[in-house]
């Protein structure tokens, strides 16, 4: 299903060094994988650094580093399929997580205690629920067995925060089963955790905001432990994820450009490159290694 191209070089425009202080599978997706460089509260992308991870027609999508030389992702295969994939950079190999026919698993992420992969599943009946599937292979298990459908997802103390459809939709956090906070309605597919914090972030979709003549929305967050929420400013126009790269530092991408703000000193975004490829299309989802050398994008293929 895959192929690994090693050679394969694409064009890093950099611009500068920054300094510190929906589940239906759609169009054709492919991951590149980029070299980055953290040290000194400084981020960058490493110039020709780029290499082509997966190279089919299809969806290859929703990257998220379980360790840092494994990263999972959701690939839909030519039957329609959902199956969560391990590629690992240290052995040029993908392993298959999950290997289902009558259902689909989406968005992948590592837990709190790391002996699972949780995935979004799909199942038989078109239920969407939040599945955890063990590190060593064994049995799924089915989280949270009354709360549906669930659309995306992350993870704080071992509790997962779910954006659940709904009119509207609504981002809930089950403390228990009978105790549910809810931290926020009408919020966008990237629901992260902010590193080394108890917030929940969120692209807030309830109101639009103009900025230059375009419509965009607040980056914001809920804090868990005090039960307070923050606005980080606004998110690029046209862009629908963002991810943290540290606890101060975020990156979103519009188009095939590469963004980055400092929510400590600037609301403003800071373009840092562009990725340019051939029969490719703008960068969506993004994925970080946990120590910040490497970057998974995801590219739309348009042949």
């Amino acid at each position: 299903m895959f192929r690994l191209k090693k050679a394969f070089v694409f064009t890093i425009i950099l611009l500068s060094t920054w300094t510190n202080n929906s589940l239906k599978a759609q169009g054709s997706y492919d991951l590149i994988s980029l070299r980055s460089k953290k040290f000194l509260g400084k981020f960058s992308i490493v110039p020709g650094s780029a290499q082509k991870l997966t190279d089919r027609p299809g969806y290859d999508n929703q990257p998220y580093f379980i360790n840092n030389e494994q990263v999972a992702f959701s690939s839909v295969s030519d039957e329609g399929v959902s199956d969560i994939i391990l590629f690992s950079f240290d052995k040029d190999s993908f392993t298959n997580m999950t290997r289902t026919d009558t259902k689909s698993e989406f968005s992948p992420k590592l837990t709190d205690c790391g002996q699972y992969i949780s995935a979004v599943t799909v199942e038989e009946d078109s239920s969407q629920r939040l599945w955890l599937y063990p590190i060593n292979f064994g049995e799924p298990e089915l989280l949270y067995d009354d709360i549906a459908p669930v659309a995306y997802y992350t993870w704080y103390n071992n509790i997962a925060a779910m954006s659940v459809l709904g009119e509207p939709n609504k981002l809930l956090y089950p403390l228990s089963r009978d105790n549910i906070l809810s931290l926020a309605e009408n919020t966008g597919r990237s629901i992260q955790k902010r590193p080394n914090t108890s917030e929940i972030t969120y692209i807030d979709k309830s109101a639009s905001v103009v900025l230059n003549g375009k419509s965009t929305f607040e980056i914001k967050s809920f804090d868990i432990e005090e039960k307070s929420s923050e606005n980080y400013g606004t998110a690029l126009a046209d862009s629908e994820d963002f991810i943290w790269i540290d606890k101060n530092m975020m990156l979103m991408a519009r188009g095939q450009d590469l963004f980055i703000k400092n929510v400590n000193k600037s609301q403003d975004w800071e373009k840092i490159a562009q990725v340019s490829l051939p029969g490719y299309g703008a960068i969506s989802r993004l994925a970080i290694s946990p120590k910040g050398d490497k970057l998974v994008l995801v590219m739309e293929r348009l042949d």
